[in-house]
């Protein structure tokens, strides 16, 4: 972790200053797609956010962090490529370039999957073997994309996201005790997940749905969440992901077979289970990756609310419009929470309630 901080403030520059970029142009393109009226004239680059919405919030704004996460992890600035690669594609993609952002997101994809490799072979075990194919479904999606080969790159980019965070999930529950026959249940719904990215969309959502109950079951958020401050939080976040993975998988499935539930498939899998463990995680990989102190209140639960209660409102309440001006919402106020919280532990007399960045849920 030394070397990784040690490299991180020379490689980390452009990413840095592209992923945020390339958030908010991601956020503008899906409001306009959902109909807000945005107080802006557009121009090229909003009409190219708005095609590639997923692109840039999959590929460039969390590709690029979590490769940012990994690249540290790792310690050699060859492994800070990836997130250097995906966050040109950015760009490029909102220059009008998206052939050319495909394929820089391919190439950054491929060197995630060495970064992998890498830790695997540092660390055989469960947690990182799911990173490493969590990275294929990242690189396969984006090969489809690239190339227009015959594979529907949206689930391989999603099962790279749910993979990661099931990994990390796994990780943290590796030393507890579980009935006979959990792990194996947990394999299995995982296979599913993978045939489905490649294959089948009904098989997708209720792999998806399969995997929120085994998490529901056997995080130990079920016993943080009775806890206080940060790990209470935290497992707030995370259980309340769960919810919206159920939902999201058996609303993929259910588009799946003609049903009208694309955006509850979508978006309660994009915004309600990955952005929420964005919002759970942040308050200790930040501290972890940036060396940026948090000092925890309160205020956190403000966002948290906002997104899940405007992504019901969006999801339930018939309000497409309404519920994505609420959502973009939750992720500014979000923003915003973190930057107070940076600023309030350096003015803070004491260190209590500070984020160390090691995960307490």
């Amino acid at each position: 972790m030394r070397n990784g901080r040690r490299f991180a403030g020379r490689w980390l520059l452009l990413p840095a200053l592209a992923a945020p970029v390339a958030l908010v142009a991601g956020i503008a393109g899906g409001l306009l797609r959902a109909g807000v009226v945005l107080p802006v004239t557009g121009g090229d680059w909003l009409g190219a956010a708005a095609l590639a919405h997923s692109f840039l919030m999959i590929c460039v704004v969390l590709g690029t962090v979590i490769a940012i996460e990994r690249a540290v992890a790792v310690g050699h600035p060859l492994a800070f490529v990836g997130p250097s690669l995906s966050a040109v594609a950015g760009i490029a993609q909102l220059a009008g370039a998206g052939q050319l952002a495909a394929w820089l997101a391919l190439a950054a994809s491929l060197a995630f999957v060495a970064v992998n490799i890498v830790i695997v072979r540092r660390q055989r075990a469960a947690h990182t073997g799911l990173l490493l194919l969590g990275a294929v479904c990242w690189a396969v999606g984006c090969l489809g994309y690239a190339a227009g080969l015959p594979v529907n790159e949206v689930p391989c980019w999603f099962a790279f996201l749910v993979l990661t965070i099931a990994a990390e999930r796994l990780e943290m529950t590796r030393l507890m005790r579980r009935r006979p026959g959990t792990s194996a249940a947990l394999a299995a719904i995982l296979a599913a997940l993978l045939l489905g990215a490649v294959g089948s969309g009904v098989l997708f959502g209720m792999a998806l749905a399969a995997l929120a109950v085994w998490l529901l079951l056997f995080d130990i958020a079920r016993r943080t969440v009775r806890t206080q401050g940060l790990s209470r939080y935290m497992a707030v976040c995370l259980l309340l992901g769960y919810g919206w993975l159920l939902v999201a998988g058996l609303a993929w499935a259910g588009a799946s077979r003609g049903w009208p539930l694309r955006d509850a498939a979508l978006h309660g899998l994009g915004l309600g289970f990955v952005i929420g463990m964005v919002f759970g995680h942040a308050p200790v990989i930040l501290p972890a990756i940036a060396r940026v102190k948090l000092k925890f209140g309160p205020a956190w639960y403000v966002p948290l609310a906002l997104l899940h209660a405007s992504l019901a409102v969006r999801l339930f309440g018939g309000l497409l419009a309404v519920g994505a001006a609420g959502n973009a919402l939750a992720i500014a106020a979000f923003a915003a929470t973190v930057i107070g919280a940076a600023l309030a532990f350096q003015h803070s007399p004491s260190r209590q309630g500070q984020v160390h960045g090691t995960d307490p849920s």
